[in-house]
């Protein structure tokens, strides 16, 4: 019985996880990349999940409880831009480009 209670909890909890949105991609700078330098923080409704590190290539990857729109909060040199994606079921890729605009850091898709 302790066995069939475990695997049933171990089945809700792998449903659970494949059900959740995701967001990656690779962050630049430049034509450069921001390699292990930055971290992206995601908000999505009420929200917030904690940043994770860019790996040496920049690239990110958050996984999110819930799917619609969010807004990732990139940290780079001491500056922080924001920009609005929308997470889905499947993975979804952002690829995003940083650039520095009046002595302020902004970030686009590319």
């Amino acid at each position: 019985m302790r066995k069939l209670v475990a695997c049933a909890a171990l089945l809700v909890a792998a449903t659970t996880v494949a059900s959740a949105g995701e967001v990656m991609g690779k962050i630049t700078s430049g034509s450069a990349s921001v390699a292990d330098a930055a971290t992206v923080a995601a908000k999505c409704g009420g929200k917030s999940y904690p940043a994770v590190k860019t790996d040496k290539s920049g690239s990110y990857h958050l996984v999110l409880a819930e799917t619609g729109k969010c807004t990732l909060s990139i940290a780079y040199k001491g500056q922080t831009a924001t920009i609005d994606v929308a997470s889905y079921d499947d993975a979804a890729q952002a690829d995003l480009v940083l650039e520095s605009k009046d002595g302020k850091l902004t970030a686009r898709r590319k």
